[in-house]
C-alpha cells in the first residue's frame, strides 16, 4: 500500500514538473527603482507595486516556449494618475482624471532560445486611453490600468516571434 502511494505522489510530482517546464521563463530587474518617475514614496509600497509587475511578467512567460528565456530591465515606470498627499493618512490618494496622466514604462528585453538571441529591444510602453474601454482587470488591482499595457506590449513583441519559433 505505501509502495502504491509513493509511487502516485512521485508521479504527480513528475507531472507537475514537466507542467512547469513546458513554459517559457522570465528574468525582472529594476535599474534605479528609486529613481521612476512614479511609483509610491514608501519603500513598502514600492516593493509591493515592483512585485506585482514581476509577478505579471511571470505570469505573461507562462506563454513562450520552454527552451524561451526572457530578461527584461525596467528602467522607468510612470503608474496611471497622480498621487496627491493626505494630511490625515499614511497613504496618498492616486486621482484618475483620463489626461495627461496615463501610464508609461521604458524598458529593455532580450528574448533567447537555446542561447541564441531571437528578439531583444528598448520600448516605450504607455496607454493614452487608459481609462476608456472595457478593463478586464479588478478594480481593487492596483495595477489595474498598468497590466493591459504591459500585456498589449507583450503580445504585440512575443506573439508572432513564439509562434515563429516554434515551427
Amino acid at each position: 500500500m505505501k509502495r502504491q502511494t509513493r509511487f502516485w505522489i512521485a508521479a504527480a510530482l513528475l507531472l507537475a514538473a514537466a507542467g512547469a517546464a513546458s513554459a517559457g521563463g522570465v528574468t525582472v530587474k529594476y535599474q534605479d527603482p528609486d529613481k521612476f518617475s512614479d511609483v509610491p514614496f514608501w519603500e513598502q509600497d514600492r516593493d509591493q507595486v515592483l512585485k506585482e509587475l514581476t509577478a505579471h511578467f511571470e505570469g505573461l512567460a507562462k506563454q513562450l516556449p520552454a527552451n524561451q528565456q526572457l530578461s527584461i530591465t525596467v528602467t522607468d515606470i510612470d503608474l496611471a494618475g497622480r498621487v496627491e498627499p493626505r494630511r490625515r493618512s499614511l497613504h496618498d490618494l492616486r486621482i484618475l482624471r483620463g489626461g495627461a496622466d496615463w501610464p508609461t514604462m521604458e524598458l529593455t528585453y532580450t528574448l533567447q532560445q537555446d542561447g541564441k538571441v531571437l528578439a531583444s529591444g528598448t520600448d516605450r510602453l504607455s496607454n493614452m486611453m487608459y481609462l476608456d474601454g472595457l478593463n478586464r482587470y479588478a478594480g481593487g488591482d492596483s495595477l489595474r490600468y498598468e497590466k493591459p499595457m504591459v500585456d498589449d506590449w507583450f503580445k504585440k513583441t512575443f506573439g508572432a516571434a513564439t509562434q515563429l519559433s516554434s515551427k
